[in-house]
């Protein structure tokens, strides 16, 4: 049954059990060395804190299942945001139309370092490093004198600051459940149809029942607390698209391609150079989102947005949750699995009262680690 449970998910993705398992173990020792850690409240803090993160790795995942790597990612986001309450405080206009413009500067970035990099050959490195730096001063230039612009519109603070009730978070979870049993009936059936033998159902029960377990864990965690958070419904849908697009559409297996073999992918039709052009204002897309939610959470944007360990948490995170840093092998889940991993990580060390140069040397460890793994796992699968 185990074994079988092991080989339920899609051959394009990550296991992910061993990622929450590693989550589970975490929680486990910060809940030895502080109990609080894993309190209704602090937990429904972690989400919130992680949400803008989790958004940025979406399109950091993108980048690195195509071979590439975008440091600028921390950058636009602080772009964005400022951008964002430039436009919304500063100027007077409506909360929509300033996170529609706050997400079309992360369009125009993401299309500009797309474009250096096809069209010139630069390496994404540098074109991003490069990014990293003049994006900063372009956050700085628009900040002015003032360097920080405090949020008041209620729809731009309620994208974090929204919960639902207990009803409606009951209701997501038998939902969820009730999409994956469909679902694994009807892969179940079509498999049936083309005539290959299907899995043992006891393995698809127990992966329903244990993901069945871990929502109505979480839907319990926020009862206990607020309530179910705006801000994740909105991250986890995002993760859920994307990785449909990921898997499920023709776009998106070239994207697996050209992280495989770019090489390749251009002999067989696939336009490389488009498709990642695609990907770059992708990330630019998910980076802007990334710090419009955290502008919201932290109800400001200061110089420092953006900044920081958001970068280093952005591709850290994705890494962790098990996409490759030599493209072509992940999930987009790894973008929310590693952002909890990380962030829980953060979150725990600031419970324990920890200095900050203990903090940056056990998140970099954490890091290398998790890049060693990946090599390592990289040079057994050439071998196989």
């Amino acid at each position: 049954v185990l074994s079988s449970f092991r080989r339920s998910g899609n051959a394009t993705a990550v296991n992910a059990w061993p990622v929450v398992l590693g989550l589970v173990g975490i929680w486990g020792v910060f809940y030895l060395l502080n109990d609080s850690f894993v309190s209704a409240v602090n937990l429904t803090n972690l989400m919130l804190q992680v949400a803008g993160v989790a958004t940025i790795s979406i399109g950091t995942c993108l980048v690195l299942l195509i071979g590439h790597i975008d440091l600028s990612v921390g950058s636009v986001s602080g772009v964005a945001a400022t951008v964002l309450a430039a436009v919304n405080v500063q100027l007077g206009l409506p909360a929509p139309a300033a996170i529609a413009l706050a997400i079309l500067a992360g369009v125009a970035i993401g299309l500009i370092q797309g474009l250096i990099v096809t069209t010139f050959g630069v390496p994404s490195f540098v074109a991003t490093l490069g990014g990293l730096i003049s994006w900063q001063g372009l956050q700085l230039f628009i900040l002015g004198r003032t360097g920080a612009i405090n949020l008041r519109d209620s729809v731009i603070l309620g994208l974090t600051d929204t919960f639902f009730g207990a009803a409606i978070g009951w209701l997501i979870v038998v939902a969820c459940i009730a999409v994956m049993a469909a679902m694994a009936w009807r892969r179940r059936s079509r498999r049936s149809q083309n005539g290959l033998e299907n899995p043992p159902v006891a393995g698809e029960v127990v992966h329903l029942a244990v993901v069945g377990a871990i929502l109505t864990a979480v839907a319990l965690v926020f009862t206990l607390n607020r309530g179910v958070p705006l801000v994740v419904l909105i991250v986890v849908g995002l993760v859920v698209v994307t990785d449909y697009f990921a898997r499920r559409t023709t776009h998106g297996r070239r994207i697996y391609a050209i992280g495989g073999d770019a090489t390749a992918a251009e002999r067989v039709g696939i336009k490389t150079h488009r498709t990642v052009l695609i990907v770059f204002v992708l990330s630019g897309v998910f980076a802007a989102l990334g710090g419009v939610l955290t502008a919201s959470r932290l109800q400001s944007v200061t110089q420092s947005a953006g900044g920081g360990g958001v970068l280093l948490f952005a591709i850290a995170g994705v890494v962790i949750g098990g996409t490759s840093l030599f493209g072509g092998r992940g999930s987009i889940w790894s973008a929310l699995l590693g952002a909890l991993v990380i962030g829980s990580i953060a979150n725990g060390m600031d419970l324990l009262f920890l200095p900050s140069p203990v903090k940056l040397m056990i998140t970099g460890a954490v890091l290398v680690i998790a890049v060693v793994f990946d090599a390592s796992s990289q040079r057994r699968n050439a071998v196989g």
